[in-house]
């Protein structure tokens, strides 16, 4: 028997929750996306370590980088202790079954959570 491949998928928070697909659903933006009931959003999880810090994320839209560049500083502070211990229990939970990463961006396909999404299944 083989080993199993962690099953992680990325949807925009604002999306209806798929009850039977989307196993645990994890927030990964630092802020509640704006206009939407915590009872609606569905939301399981919120590991504040895993989302990118304030910084990162003012320097990215600020125009400061590149895509890779974000994806590099990004990586970086996955690598802090608080967010290796965080990682390290979310690829636990997706070691089990689905997990949903959610987050309100526009486009989650180029978004962090695509690159932790990467970083959860691999």
């Amino acid at each position: 028997m083989g080993v199993r491949r962690a099953r992680v998928r990325v949807r925009r928070v604002y999306d209806p929750p798929e009850p039977g697909a989307d196993g645990v659903r994890v927030l990964v933006d630092r802020l509640w996306p704006r206009g939407l009931a915590k009872a609606v959003a569905a939301v399981d999880e919120w590991p504040k370590a895993v989302t990118p810090s304030g910084e990162l994320r003012k320097w990215f839209h600020g125009g400061g980088g590149s895509a890779e560049e974000f994806r590099s500083r990004y990586e970086a502070e996955l690598a802090e202790p608080g967010a290796v211990q965080e990682l390290e229990r979310l690829r636990a939970l997706a070691g089990a079954g689905p997990v949903t990463l959610l987050t309100a961006v526009k486009d989650p396909a180029t978004s962090h959570a695509a690159i932790l999404a990467d970083l959860l299944s691999g």
